[in-house]
């Protein structure tokens, strides 16, 4: 489990303030040609008063990630405590993971995109949190393949890097105010996992085509 250090109630509204200008101007500007002080002027607060709590643009973009990763981890362990059924499970996760990343858009584009930005020692601490966040899924997948709800001959890593890339990359291209929800993506997504995106006649056609052209499966 990610452990998330207690923020005290008097400093969560001007944290949030700065971390919400921060991870827009981030997003518009990109990283490296926003300043502190235009982060400050942003969030009306006098440079001093920023500096004192973020002293390196660095500083503000690793808490940013730490934010973020918390957040995800946060949805993802409670609803993966909420069903017993490991199916569900599944879907419930993956929605999980959905509306966290696309609940604070800016955050999300942040914490997936600029790793570059990060010094040598900061990204290790990145890596770590999001290793742990990943563990969750390594359970998921692991527990899933074990109760053989997933076949057992499934590459679990290879299913959990290409599923989570999926996952995430909606954050580039998801529209609020488009057709679908998270939600509305995430049950996709767990469909074409568990029902397939095939047509089990045309499937059974194809296999039998490839065996008379003695043509290998895959």
């Amino acid at each position: 489990m990610v452990q998330k250090p207690p923020i005290p109630d008097s400093k969560l509204d001007d944290q949030g303030n700065v971390l919400s200008n921060a991870a827009r101007l981030f997003r518009e500007k990109g990283f490296e040609k926003t300043s502190l002080k235009e982060i400050a002027e942003a969030c009306n607060m006098l440079p001093g008063s920023l500096y004192y709590r973020y002293n390196t643009k660095e500083a503000l973009l690793v808490e940013l990630m730490r934010r973020g990763i918390y957040l995800v981890t946060e949805e993802v362990e409670l609803a993966y405590a909420s069903s017993n059924d490991p199916v569900e499970k599944l879907r419930l996760c993956i929605n999980a993971h959905l509306r966290a990343l696309l609940g604070d858009s800016d955050m999300v584009y942040v914490l997936l995109f600029e790793w570059r930005a990060l010094s040598p020692e900061a990204r290790k601490e990145i890596i770590k949190l999001r290793d742990q966040y990943e563990s969750l899924w390594i359970d998921i997948l692991e527990t899933m393949i074990s109760q053989r709800v997933i076949q057992k001959d499934v590459d679990s890593r290879l299913l959990r890097l290409i599923g989570l890339g999926a996952l995430n990359w909606v954050a580039t291209w998801f529209d609020p105010n488009g057709s679908h929800t998270p939600n509305d993506i995430g049950n996709f997504v767990w469909q074409a996992i568990i029902k397939g995106l095939i047509n089990q006649n045309a499937q059974g056609e194809h296999l039998h085509r490839l065996k008379q052209l003695n043509q290998p499966l895959i």
